[in-house]
């Protein structure tokens, strides 16, 4: 079996968690499609805006693999 890059994190309900912003709109207008995250338990998003801009507001466990990709992006 292969291991896994990340250590074993906490991606319960209790986790603490952390939220990233992303672009809703690509350059052309076209939404991005949000698809749930299968790799923590506390992942859930939401619709704002910020200074005029329509974003995707993505929750994530902290030690969630997906969400460490996202910050380090």
């Amino acid at each position: 079996m292969a291991e896994s890059s990340y250590p074993q994190q906490d991606v319960t309900y209790r986790a603490p968690i952390g939220s990233v912003d992303l672009k809703a709109f690509d350059d052309d207008g076209n939404s991005y499609e949000i698809r749930a995250c299968h790799d923590c338990l506390a992942w859930h998003a939401e619709v704002v805006v910020v200074d005029g801009e329509v974003l995707v507001r993505e929750w994530h466990a902290v030690g969630c693999p997906q969400f460490q990709e996202l910050i380090r992006g």
